[in-house]
């Protein structure tokens, strides 16, 4: 069942690229990134959360502050945003470990899964970054190769090079 049927979304100019973010009827975030097409956005949602219906809007509120004052250099601005995700208890738990990798302070897939609680689960937490659908306040882009390579982002390499740049 879908918990909201309309969600609202908005694209906004970034030094990275347009980042569209859609938000349900309470503000949570419920898939994000560095697009225009918010109806690919709404296809990364979980069918338990899917809106059946976007409603284009010029801002999002605290969300559309976040996503500008982050990438005006306030790196902290997206942390108090609420996400809402659906999946397994992994891929949950592992969302919210995400969320607590620091800004400037990459980790490697390896290190993400012992945050994880399962340190052997390495392909499990790579899941959890590609199965992300709240690209920036669910920071995928902070997990790098072991050997330090930049390894995969839905979003592109640039980008996710552009925000380590960034966040250093």
């Amino acid at each position: 069942m879908n918990t909201t049927a309309t969600a609202d979304f908005a694209t906004l100019t970034t030094p990275a690229g347009p980042f569209t973010a859609l938000v349900d009827s309470e503000g949570a975030v419920l898939a994000a990134g560095w697009t225009a097409d918010a109806e690919n956005l709404r296809g990364l949602i979980h069918p338990t959360l899917r809106p059946a219906a976007l409603r284009e809007r010029a801002a999002l509120g605290a969300v559309t502050k976040a996503v500008t004052d982050y990438h005006a250099g306030d790196l902290t601005a997206i942390d108090p945003i609420t996400v809402r995700q659906q999946s397994g208890p992994f891929l949950v738990h592992a969302w919210e470990v995400l969320r607590k990798i620091p800004a400037g302070d990459p980790v490697t897939y390896t290190e993400y899964a012992a945050r994880s609680g399962r340190p052997e689960a390495v392909r499990a937490a790579s899941n959890a970054c590609a199965r992300n659908a709240a690209a920036l306040f669910v920071p995928c882009h902070r997990v790098l190769r072991t050997d330090g390579t930049l390894g995969g982002f839905r979003w592109g390499l640039e980008v996710k090079r552009w925000l380590l740049d960034h966040e250093a």
